[in-house]
């Protein structure tokens, strides 16, 4: 169990490799121990997710049920989850072959650290739509502009993580985010949610 100033801490030094500045590695730990203890970071991004599960299971007429609702939050659970987790798996078996292994931790702590970031930061548009579900032309403006936000951001992390350049730094970007998209399509599409996502 992680401390919360060892949480604020990494949060730190993502935010730091987001603004381009590689000195925000030195505050993460990648240690063996570090790498599996990035992971807690699922843990401290249930809250915000959860707030966005449940927003949108409020949208969704046919889960009024209560039974129906917890059914479609766990589906939400484990779409998200998902497509945070099994990507990286991938990344794993294609480090060696694609010249990164020797950044393969770099990056998985880091992404794992700023994926919990963004998602405290998403969490404005979310309250938004479990509390005022009637302003969802706003939410989905600010959803829009933050998820255009983490994206530049989660770019400059990559190039920082992987740390052989801009072309290669942009190349593992994209394709994570290719994979990222593509499990994330499938998996709604293996649980029965192929609508607009969480």
């Amino acid at each position: 169990m992680l401390s919360g100033a060892e949480v604020q801490q990494y949060f730190a030094g993502v935010w730091r490799m987001m603004l381009g500045r590689p000195e925000g590695l030195k505050l993460l730990d990648l240690s063996a121990d570090g790498f599996w203890n990035s992971f807690f970071a699922v843990i401290v991004a249930l809250p915000p997710l959860i707030v966005g599960w449940v927003g949108f299971a409020n949208s969704v007429p046919e889960a009024a049920a209560v039974g129906s609702r917890f059914a479609l939050l766990v589906r939400l659970f484990l779409i998200d989850i998902g497509a945070w987790i099994l990507p990286l798996v991938v990344l794993a078996a294609f480090a060696r072959p694609a010249g990164i292994a020797d950044r393969f931790v770099h990056y998985v702590v880091a992404s794992n650290w700023a994926s919990a970031l963004f998602a405290w930061l998403m969490l404005l548009p979310a309250l938004l739509r479990l509390f005022v579900p009637q302003a969802s032309d706003l939410t989905d403006g600010i959803s829009l502009v933050l998820f255009l936000v983490t994206l530049g951001l989660s770019w400059r992390l990559t190039v920082v993580a992987i740390g052989k350049g801009a072309a290669v730094g942009t190349a593992v970007f994209f394709a994570m985010l290719v994979i990222s998209i593509s499990v994330l399509i499938a998996l709604q599409s293996v649980l029965g949610l192929e609508f607009q996502g969480s």
